[in-house]
C-alpha cells in the first residue's frame, strides 16, 4: 500500500467514525418546586444528516433526593401513582411478562420482590440508597440493603462514551436513567430513537451535566415521562399501555 493510499484509508476511517454524531443545538431549563430538581428539554442534530431529535430530563441532584421503585401491580397510570404524593418525577420502569409479573430485579421500599436475571437485556441496575449508581450485572452488590433498585438494559453510556454493539435500525419511543457529573442523575424521555442513536445522544454533553453511566428502560409503548413544575403544573408524557412499575424521584 503506497503512503497516499495509507493516508486516504486512516482519513476515510476516521470520517467513517465520526459520522452519526449528535450534537446539542438548544436547551432550556424549568424549575420544580424543589431547587435541587429541575426539567431539562434538549434539541439535537446529528451532524451527517441533519436529522433532529428531542430528549426530555428530570435532572436533580443526588445529595437532595434519592430514586423510588412503585410497584405497579394494579396497573395504574404514572399521573395516577405520582399526582397524590411528594414525587417530583418519574418514568416507567422496567421489563414484564404477559402476565404482568415483573422481569428482572425490583427492590421497592427495601423488600426484594423480583430477583436479579441473567439475559441479553438485562445488562444493568439502577439502585439508590444513600447515593444513586448503575451497576453492571455482574457488578452489583446484592448483598447491600438498597431501599431501591431495578434491573433493565441494555446499557447506553459507560464511561461516557456511548456502548459499542446497540441495535441502530429500530427507532422507537425510550426512557431511562442516567448518572453524571456533579453529583447528579437524570431520568429521561426520548420521543423517537434507536438505541444506538440514544447512546450517541446520552453521550453528548447536555448542557452542564456530563453522563457517566446510562441505562435504557422499557421503551416503545411503555415509555412515560412525568415532572411536577414550580407552578405546579405538569410535564407529561404518558404510556400507552399499562406498566407494572414505575421510578420517581423523591426528596431525601
Amino acid at each position: 500500500m503506497t503512503r497516499l493510499a495509507r493516508f486516504a484509508l486512516i482519513f476515510f476511517c476516521s470520517a467513517g467514525f465520526a459520522l452519526g454524531n449528535w450534537q446539542v443545538v438548544g436547551s432550556s431549563d424549568k424549575p420544580s418546586p424543589q431547587p435541587a430538581v429541575v426539567y431539562r428539554h434538549v434539541d439535537l442534530e446529528q451532524t451527517e444528516t441533519g436529522e433532529r431529535a428531542t430528549l426530555d430530563l428530570a435532572l436533580f441532584s443526588t445529595k437532595a433526593c434519592r430514586l423510588q421503585v412503585i410497584n405497579n401491580s394494579e396497573g395504574a397510570s404514572l399521573s395516577a401513582a405520582v399526582e397524590p404524593s411528594d414525587f417530583l418525577a418519574g418514568v416507567n420502569g422496567g421489563y414484564f411478562d404477559p402476565d404482568f409479573a415483573p422481569l428482572g430485579l425490583r427492590i421497592v421500599d427495601g423488600k426484594t420482590i423480583s430477583r436479579l436475571t441473567r439475559g441479553r437485556l438485562f445488562t444493568g441496575v439502577i439502585a439508590s440508597d444513600n447515593v444513586i449508581q448503575i451497576f453492571r450485572v455482574a457488578e452489583f452488590p446484592s448483598r447491600r440493603k438498597w431501599s431501591a433498585a431495578l434491573e433493565c438494559g441494555p446499557f447506553l453510556v459507560d464511561a461516557s462514551k456511548p456502548v459499542k454493539g446497540l441495535e441502530g435500525e429500530r427507532a422507537a419511543r425510550r426512557t431511562f436513567a442516567a448518572v453524571g457529573s456533579n453529583e447528579r442523575a437524570a431520568l429521561g424521555f426520548c420521543p423517537e430513537a434507536t438505541l444506538a442513536d440514544l447512546g450517541k445522544m446520552l453521550a453528548t454533553t447536555l448542557g452542564d451535566f456530563k453522563v457517566q453511566r446510562a441505562l435504557n428502560l422499557d421503551g416503545g409503548s411503555s415509555s412515560a415521562f412525568w415532572f411536577k413544575r414550580e407552578d405546579g403544573h405538569v410535564y407529561y408524557h404518558p404510556e400507552q399501555k399499562a406498566v407494572r412499575d414505575f421510578v420517581v424521584v423523591v426528596p431525601r
